[in-house]
């Protein structure tokens, strides 16, 4: 009657030996070298504790309804101006224009946040003043709400001059994030909720473009309004305004964090574990010649080979 292997399974031999012996020392030094160099070799070839980590998400940005305008003419008073700020309306009485703003705001993909903020503003402009350039300051709240919850007051900067007069300046771009440094991997981010310009201030250096982006500057988290093709348009007619338009786009900004502990540690384990294997295949290789040959004194217990006998008897 024909006999077909139906399972089959290895016979284990055991080592034993006292623990003040070479068998000892030797398992022991086996084990070091299997888990100790495969955590440094991880660790040398860089890479393996992650310090910063990126994700791409489109902040939820709105418009404040906050300005601040100067257009610079070629008159004896050199600039007019307007803003949203009633104090600073008030120090630059002599300056002051009213113009006629008309904005919005669109979601054009229907996902709750918005998409773009489109604008034009139409400075009024004596026939003998000639425009030569222009100044805007847009206010915004942004927010992250992916990683780190972030809540700041940000701005678009807009400015563009020309030697020769101008009518219309159109600026369409991007408004973009910046940091200096990465951000958080989780909690509520309020350090820079705070107005860009002081609009209880009755100092006109507050108000001043220097003193704003200064204290701007000093921020690791701003947005720049980035515009690569701003169009300069002359021949405007007789006592016609001076019109500012165009589009500011919020993008998907790619974020820099620092990741937290469970996401570094889940990224080196795996970086350990692919050396590991190949350590631990190797160094099995080693231990089973040197005891199989007894080259460090054992006690040997072999499985008696009549049991599995008997299940064919």
């Amino acid at each position: 009657m024909a006999v077909f292997e139906l399972y089959s399974s290895p016979l284990q031999s055991r080592y034993k030996a006292s623990i003040c012996t070479k068998a000892t020392f030797f398992a022991i030094a086996a084990f070091l070298f299997t888990v100790i160099p495969p955590l440094l070799l991880a660790y040398r070839s860089e890479g393996f504790w992650i310090k910063q980590a990126f994700y791409r998400e489109q902040p939820d940005v709105k418009f404040k309804h906050q300005i601040l305008l100067v257009v610079h003419t070629g008159s004896v008073k050199n600039y007019v101006t307007w803003s949203t700020y009633k104090n600073f309306n008030l120090l630059e009485q002599a300056n002051l224009r009213i113009p006629l703003i008309k904005s919005r705001e669109e979601d054009t993909n229907r996902d709750g946040k918005n998409d773009n903020f489109q604008f034009s503003i139409e400075m009024p402009i004596l026939g003998s003043e000639d425009v030569h350039g222009v100044q805007v300051i847009f206010i915004f709240d942004y927010r992250l709400y992916r990683f780190s919850e972030l809540r700041m007051e940000a701005m678009a900067y807009i400015s563009h001059s020309s030697a020769m007069s101008g009518a219309q300046l159109n600026a369409d771009g991007d408004l973009k994030l910046r940091l200096r440094q990465p951000l958080a991997h989780k909690g509520l981010d309020t350090r820079y909720d705070v107005p860009i310009i002081n609009s209880d201030s009755v100092f006109a250096e507050d108000y001043s473009f220097s003193h704003i982006f200064s204290s701007y500057q000093e921020r690791n988290v701003t947005t720049r309004f980035e515009s690569d093709y701003p169009v300069w348009i002359t021949g405007r007619g007789s006592e016609q305004p001076f019109v500012i338009s165009g589009r500011i786009t919020y993008p998907e900004e790619t974020i820099v964090y620092i990741p937290g502990f469970w996401q570094v540690i889940k990224f080196g384990w795996i970086q350990y574990l692919s050396v590991l294997l190949l350590f631990i295949f190797l160094m099995e290789r080693v231990k089973s010649f040197v005891f199989e040959n007894q080259i460090v004194s054992t006690v040997v217990n072999k499985p008696l080979l009549e049991t599995y006998k008997n299940h064919f008897n």
